[in-house]
């Protein structure tokens, strides 16, 4: 069933102003809410398909001790010169917790210039992270989101198309070139690994996370309403809320399954479109209360200078989610 309530709802501004922030993962972690961003700066780098724009190149924590409260900006968390792998382009980040260690995952392109996600850890939430010295074997194109299930085990969605490079796989095997499905054909969709006991390497070969449409049959690449990238996933009251970025349509949308494998069921939209060309958001539970981490570039006008909001989600009796207009 597809949500079409409309929930009027507005945020109080940017969770920060000192710096651009964009991509946000949120985890309540000891009543503190902790926001994982990518850092957005100025750049002469000029735009192309392919995100040259977006040349960030470090990570910084935010953190809220309530939703009203100021975000706190806990600089640098870590930076692209202590990557020993990695080249340029720190994207959108995401972060997980075992026992006293935090891990942050991020994607990078590597020395040979294609997109790989590692992974850096830290005894304390906002870091500083210590990178791996290798990427994650295996691992490929953009937008790691980690969640970690009840029975204590932690799964991986990553993937996004075009610049996210996606379309150059099938089957965790690289193709050499860009590959796009027919406008008919079934989307390509994110992939799901669960991840090792450690948390620093896959378990097994990624799996495609299939979203079904309102007939059963998987969406195809033609689809306004299909897969490009921007991952999250979220569990309430057991139902699997899987959610991404629609990309042309400018849409956060998402899907429910009783698995974190999947399949999903397309249930309808999030978030209606923000300034800018991207969106990628987080939904988090913090202070008995759901809420939706987004970007925007209203208050610069540029698509690679971007600031983190954050607006309340209500849901429907049926677990629906009411679309949020920013």
């Amino acid at each position: 069933m597809e949500a079409t309530t409309t929930a009027p709802q507005t945020t109080t501004g940017p969770l920060v102003d000192d710096i651009y922030t964009a991509d946000p993962s949120g985890h309540v972690w000891d009543g503190t809410l902790y926001v994982y961003p990518s850092h957005d700066i100025p750049t002469d780098v000029p735009a192309d398909r392919d995100g040259g724009q977006y040349a960030m190149t470090d990570y910084h924590v935010l953190s809220l001790a309530e939703p009203t409260a100021r975000a706190a900006d806990h600089g640098v968390a870590l930076a692209l010169a202590d990557v020993p792998w990695a080249s340029k382009q720190l994207w959108a980040p995401d972060a997980a917790r075992k026992g006293g260690t935090y891990f942050l995952y991020f994607p990078a392109r590597d020395k040979k210039g294609a997109f790989r996600i590692g992974v850096a850890t830290s005894s304390s939430p906002t870091g500083p992270f210590t990178a791996d010295p290798r990427p994650i074997a295996g691992s490929y194109s953009i937008d790691p989101a980690v969640f970690t299930d009840d029975d204590g085990a932690t799964y991986m969605y990553f993937g996004g198309l075009i610049g996210g490079e996606l379309q150059r796989y099938r089957d965790d095997k690289p193709l050499g070139r860009d590959d796009y499905p027919a406008d008919d054909a079934p989307a390509l969709g994110a992939r799901v690994v669960r991840l090792s006991d450690d948390l620093h390497h896959f378990a097994e070969p990624t799996r495609e996370v299939v979203v079904l449409d309102e007939h059963g049959k998987p969406l195809t690449a033609g689809d306004d309403r299909a897969f490009f990238e921007g991952s999250w996933m979220s569990k309430r009251e057991g139902t699997y809320y899987f959610m991404w970025s629609t990309g042309p349509s400018h849409h956060l949308a998402y899907a429910t399954g009783s698995s974190p494998y999947g399949p999903f069921a397309y249930r309808g939209i999030v978030l209606d479109p923000v300034d800018g060309w991207t969106t990628h958001g987080s939904m988090v539970e913090f202070d008995d209360q759901w809420y939706l981490l987004y970007h925007s570039a209203r208050k610069s006008g540029q698509d690679n200078l971007r600031d983190v909001l954050m607006a309340p989600l209500e849901f429907e009796a049926d677990g629906s989610i009411r679309t949020i207009t920013p």
